[in-house]
């Protein structure tokens, strides 16, 4: 299964993004309401600079307490983003997000954000998959 596939499938495709200069509090109210797990910085809304989520914030506020909170998303932000393209399969997505120890990945086309894909899409992917290829190896089997 490809990205773009499992984008298809998401009850929601948009991505969430706050400005440079936004307060961490600000990004932390919206991670709450919207009940997702992180944000991406983004100054135009389809230019993916950089990438705060939960545990950013919860780390930050565990070493340096809530004065943290008061910081921009830019000071605590992943800036060094690993992306997906329309065209990645499923298993390379997985791969990229076990060797990097993350669970949210944007996916680009031209340099633009077209969604954010995250772990528990990929798993539910790959489950649906799994499941398709034991039903028809069952059907096979038994002469179905």
């Amino acid at each position: 299964m490809q990205v773009h596939q499992i984008l298809k499938s998401k009850a929601d495709d948009g991505v969430v993004t706050v400005p440079r200069g936004t307060p961490v509090s600000e990004a932390a109210k919206i991670l709450a309401e919207r009940r997702i797990g992180t944000v991406v910085i983004s100054n135009d809304g389809a230019t993916a600079e950089g990438i705060l989520s939960e545990r950013d914030i919860v780390r930050e506020l565990g070493q340096n307490g809530a004065a943290c909170l008061d910081k921009a998303v830019e000071d605590y932000m992943t800036s060094e983003l690993v992306t997906a393209s329309r065209n990645d399969s499923a298993d390379e997505v997985l791969t990229k997000m076990t060797e990097g120890r993350f669970r949210h990945m944007p996916v680009l086309e031209d340099g633009k954000m077209v969604g954010l894909i995250t772990l528990g899409d990929v798993v539910k992917a790959r489950l649906s998959e799994l499941a398709m290829e034991k039903d028809a190896l069952q059907g096979m089997i038994m002469g179905h």
